[in-house]
């Protein structure tokens, strides 16, 4: 019997703690332990839920498990009576350990159902008498309602969506924190609608009133460089439920219908590229609070659209996360004033005034100055990235709700001269879609650090509702092969499993019935805009991803025929179905090899793309066999086979010899395992002679910049990974951070050593593709990585290497099954100190280069034969020279001295 107590944390329902508007009928329940003795491991649980908290502690239960023998504590699918709309639920949790314990139940906890089916929405869509307001106007639309609320109300749920985006007002008071709803997904197939509680909003027992303001968003507004909108409709409008339930039984509903009424106000146009324009003298003071006048307002009109698209919210919300204050307020050689905000981000600005009624301020959003130090806007093309507002005298305060803008500096123009700005009135608010920070990684080296956190900046301003490519031109779209090389180094950042989810399901809705996949999700180009190679890919490389690092199968579930799809697309393209060898592809995009004028690096898009076709089906192979698919296991396991024979006489010679003399070319068939024998260690030797000739320099674009570093690792070369990540010279990682860049940016010279620009048509300073470096830095540095068998961390691999050229190197995780963290040091006698922390339900092996089980401590306690004493050590064995450990949950201290010259050779850096 264990002396500590078993707790269990982390309560979570779909991901979230207590939530509303669940759209799944069989949502899923994960939980921590929480235990400090060594080698805790659950060994039941037990799981009860109920349609009341009264019943939930006596009966009768909607579900109850019993005790069921299972580890399994990460997604446990409901499995009871049927959920219906609207209501809510109450679930309690216990488990058992292998130390005899028993947690007791957990405190209670809820999930409340969305609304399930078109029936359940009683709302019409609804939008302003086009007679009276253009439907196309550039002005934001204002809708109101008056309705009255009975005596005590118990709960009060709200649902909305919309044609565009919305804001809601309540009495006043903004509905929510929410950014940009009902968010962006492929609109003809699929529309999220947001659930919120709003008892605490509602005047009991009287009047009152809900507002909504609806702009273009996504919906209507201008996407793409090419300028054109209405991608989805020309019509804004507005879907709109309150369900009011009283303690006696009864319920209310207010819905969208002709009883509301419409008018303009002070957003004068609002477009996601443009910005704004804020007329405050049009303010309606008090329009969506009870006792305003609205005689002069326009009637409503419903509008036939469909509902059978609507799901509820399956992504976190994009919120305001940070609010940064100005570095410094300049004035440019040229004499424009700028506010520079220090960081490249992406939002809005805030900004509270004091001017007179009738100043006309514009604010004018950057990235970059040029080399005179003047405000700097090409690369911006078409965007206009601007706020034009209008001030109504007095003290007034204000951001651009409807629009966001990717910025570093804002120039301010209009100001009266005879003003003192004060920067302290202004503020940079930062945001994306809010998801949980996962990850940490930091080492001895000050620009890795500086790297470590321009690849999180850049997740968080491109991961606003979709993985964008940039964030400030005209542009902003979900490229589909930005997301899968990211996909990895994203989910070591944040909890990103519902935000991906969500966007593949997207990915599904537009794919063709071919099985071809678009360029951009949601797919907003032209027709020709599909199915090149490492774009398309992202259709397996995503969901597998998701899978290996959550333990989620439902998302292979969901994409299972999306995968499929996307495999059988391939297999039926040109003469030869197991090379793919024709159609249109980016190729290594922006690969530093490329013919002049050319963006496309000299690996041959054939030996990329039958490359790729590989990869995608043998992670097809494996997640049919996750899901117990026989059939397509043998069927697409021997595809597999046939493509590898077709890659190797093709690119391969007899002696090993690739027909491609690249690096990238190089670089896949060593990461996707397409060779092996002496041809694998024969291009692992070339590939670090390409290496060393370019004197430890990249060439590599897109499709190989991010596995590079993991292959040369992998092959023997991880001396010439570091050198790659740590060189500073052009083009390097770190030539960009010795710049000052903040975020990563999309060419490897955006902004060259005289201060001159790459381009003006294609040079983000926001663009994270070549971020996926961090994924190494975690599991290649620090060795924080997991074992593939036992996904989402259940299993977990340590494989530090103190011969990164650093004096210590840490990462930390917060998995599904808590804090995981791998740290080493080394000491000045040559000796490493390592540090883990496995959580409770989970074990890990940690490998140790060079080390002797003779010469190591664990917690202070030496390593020996018997070493069944030392608490949560399973077993110390040594494996290739290497100490191997397999741990149980818990604390580890270690310190080994080195058995070989594993770290002998490590360059000391302060």
């Amino acid at each position: 019997m264990g002396t500590t107590t078993l707790q269990i944390k982390q309560i979570r329902c779909e991901y979230r703690d207590n939530p509303i508007g669940v759209g799944s009928r069989k949502p899923r329940f994960s939980w921590q332990l929480a235990s400090a003795e060594p080698g805790t491991m659950q060994t039941a649980y037990h799981i009860q839920a109920a349609d009341s908290s009264e019943a939930l502690l006596t009966g009768p239960y909607m579900w109850d498990t019993g005790k069921v023998a299972s580890e399994q504590s990460v997604l446990i699918e409901y499995d009871g009576a049927e959920l219906h709309a609207e209501r809510r639920y109450f679930y309690r949790i216990r488990v058992w350990d292998n130390h005899g314990r028993d947690s007791g139940w957990s405190d209670a906890r809820f999930w409340q159902m969305g609304l399930l089916a078109p029936e359940d929405w009683e709302a019409a869509w609804i939008t302003p008498d086009p007679t009276a307001l253009g439907s196309e106007s550039e002005e934001a639309f204002l809708l109101r309602r008056a309705f009255t609320v009975g005596e005590e109300p118990k709960r009060a749920t709200l649902y909305a969506t919309s044609l565009g985006f919305y804001e809601l007002e309540l009495n006043g008071r903004r509905v929510g924190d929410w950014q940009y709803t009902p968010g962006w997904t492929s609109y003809r197939h699929r529309l999220q609608a947001q659930a919120y509680d709003v008892t605490d909003q509602l005047a009991n027992g009287g009047p009152n009133v809900i507002g909504a303001t609806l702009t273009n968003g996504w919906y209507s507004g201008d996407l793409g460089w090419g300028g054109a909108k209405k991608h989805y409709g020309a019509t804004r409008a507005l879907l709109f439920q309150l369900r009011i339930e009283y303690a006696d039984g009864s319920v209310d509903t207010v819905v969208s219908d002709a009883n509301w009424r419409a008018s303009t106000g002070p957003v004068r146009m609002a477009e996601i590229y443009h910005g704004v324009t804020y007329d405050a003298r049009l303010e309606q003071e008090g329009w969506s609070r009870p006792g305003f006048v609205d005689e002069g307002w326009s009637p409503v009109v419903a509008i036939d659209h469909a509902k059978d698209i609507l799901v509820m919210q399956e992504n976190e919300p994009s919120r305001v996360t940070e609010r940064l204050k100005p570095l410094t307020l300049l004035t440019t050689p040229a004499g424009e004033t700028v506010l520079d905000m220090g960081q490249n981000m992406v939002g809005r600005l805030y900004m509270c005034l004091n001017l007179p009624a009738g100043t006309e301020l514009t604010l004018t959003h950057a990235e970059v100055l040029d080399r005179e130090g003047n405000f700097y806007v090409a690369n911006l093309r078409n965007a206009k990235q601007q706020v034009r507002y209008l001030c109504k005298g007095g003290e007034e305060e204000y951001e651009s709700r409807f629009s966001f803008q990717g910025f570093r500096y804002v120039k301010i123009e209009g100001w009266p001269s005879d003003v003192p700005i004060d920067a302290e009135r202004f503020a940079g608010h930062v945001v994306h879609t809010d998801m949980a920070p996962a990850g940490s990684f930091e080492c001895s080296h000050p620009l890795l650090n500086k790297l470590q956190r321009n690849i999180v900046w850049g997740q968080r301003g491109n991961f606003l509702d979709v993985p964008t490519d940039c964030p400030q031109r005209d542009e902003r779209l979900g490229w589909t092969g930005d997301a899968q090389v990211f996909v990895r180094t994203a989910a070591f950042n944040y909890g990103v499993a519902p935000f991906f989810a969500k966007w593949l399901r997207d990915l599904k809705a537009d794919q063709r019935a071919d099985g071809g996949v678009p360029f951009v999700v949601p797919h907003i180009l032209d027709d020709k805009s599909f199915s090149s190679a490492a774009w398309g890919d992202a259709a397996v490389i995503c969901p597998w991803t998701i899978y290996q690092c959550y333990g989620d199968k439902r998302v292979l579930e969901e994409q299972y025929e999306s995968m499929r799809g996307w495999v059988d697309y391939i297999h039926a393209q040109g003469e030869n179905e197991h090379l793919w060898n024709t159609g249109f592809h980016f190729g290594d995009w922006l690969g530093l090899d490329a013919k002049e004028g050319s963006y496309v690096g000299a690996t041959p898009t054939d030996l990329i793309a039958t490359s790729f076709y590989a990869y995608s089906t043998a992670l097809f192979v494996q997640a049919a066999e996750v899901l117990g698919r026989e059939e397509d296991v043998r069927t697409y396991g021997a595809l597999h086979e046939r493509i590898l024979e077709a890659f190797l006489r093709e690119f391969v010679t007899p002696s090993g010899r690739l027909a491609a003399h690249t690096q990238t070319g190089h670089v896949l068939p060593l990461m996707f395992g397409l060779v092996g024998g002496e041809a694998r260690e024969r291009l692992a030797r070339t590939l670090a002679s390409y290496v060393e000739e370019q004197k430890h320099h990249l060439t590599t674009g897109f499709v190989g910049t991010p596995y590079l570093c993991h292959v040369l690792t992998d092959n023997g070369y991880h001396d010439l990974a570091v050198k790659l990540v740590q060189q500073e010279a052009y083009p390097s990682w770190l030539y960009s951070v010795n710049q000052g860049a903040t975020t990563i940016w999309e060419h490897w010279d955006g902004l060259k050593p005289d201060g001159t620009f790459w381009s003006e048509d294609m040079n983000s300073f926001n663009h994270y593709a070549y971020g996926a470096v961090g994924d190494w830095l975690y599991r290649a540095v620090a060795g924080l990585d997991m074992e593939e068998s036992e996904p989402g961390y259940k299993r977990i691999l340590f494989r530090p290497r103190p011969d990164s050229a650093l004096e210590y190197a840490k990462a930390a995780y917060e998995s599904a099954y808590g804090t995981i963290r791998s740290e080493w040091r080394l000491e000045p006698d040559g000796a490493v100190h390592y540090e883990f922390e496995i959580p409770a339900n989970a074990t890990a092996v940690a490998l140790l280069r060079g080390a002797a089980a003779h010469s190591a401590e664990v917690n202070g306690s030496q390593l020996d034969e018997n070493n069944a004493q030392l608490p949560g050590l399973v077993r110390a064995t040594s494996e290739n020279g290497d100490l191997r450990l397999e741990l149980g949950s818990g604390q580890y201290r270690i310190r080994a001295a080195s058995g070989s010259d594993a770290v002998s050779d490590v360059v000391r850096t302060s």
